[in-house]
């Protein structure tokens, strides 16, 4: 059963056509969802509304306004505890290296420029590998075979691109 417009028929106080009132009226005798929904909406707007104490919104936001102060001091000093906590957990580890690393700089220092070298060259290897494969695999594969990779490659993103647009819209009004 569609309950989609009587919904929003309900739910928004919309000015309903003598015909939309008649259909509204057949759908409520045998639909108990959207006659609940309606009996809720007239109860709702019968309620009579009860204005606040004097002085209610100054002591709003009074209270309010002190609660922010002491969430925010509450934050400050959880920020300040876990700083302080990492700060001492991560000294309590790094020490025994740090230690080993200030008492022999020489090690440290031909460790460093070793693996500067070791990354160096082999970053200049991948380049020249890649090179070198650029270079060799379009004249291996026939120039069908990329049309077709490539015609592959665009449905792909078709199909991606309208799953993801399908996905993405959400659906209007409650959930039957």
């Amino acid at each position: 059963m569609n309950h989609q417009p009587f919904e929003d028929w309900l739910l928004n106080d919309k000015k309903l056509s003598d015909a939309e009132k008649r259909e509204l009226n057949a759908h409520l005798q045998g639909c108990p969802r959207c006659a609940a929904i309606s009996k809720t909406g007239f109860a709702l707007r019968a309620a009579r509304v009860i204005s606040p104490a004097p002085g209610f919104a100054q002591r709003f936001e009074t209270r309010l306004s002190a609660q922010k102060i002491v969430e925010r001091r509450r934050r400050l000093w959880g920020m300040f505890l876990l700083i302080l906590t990492g700060m001492g957990l991560s000294g309590w580890f790094a020490a025994p290296y740090l230690y080993a690393f200030l008492s022999a700089p020489v090690d440290w220092i031909t460790a460093g420029f070793g693996y500067l070298l070791f990354a160096v060259t082999s970053i200049f290897t991948v380049i020249e590998a890649t090179s070198i494969l650029l270079n060799v695999i379009p004249n291996l594969i026939p120039s069908y075979v990329w049309m077709v990779f490539a015609s592959a490659t665009a449905g792909l993103g078709l199909l991606w691109t309208v799953s993801i647009w399908r996905f993405s819209k959400t659906p209007q009004g409650a959930a039957s």
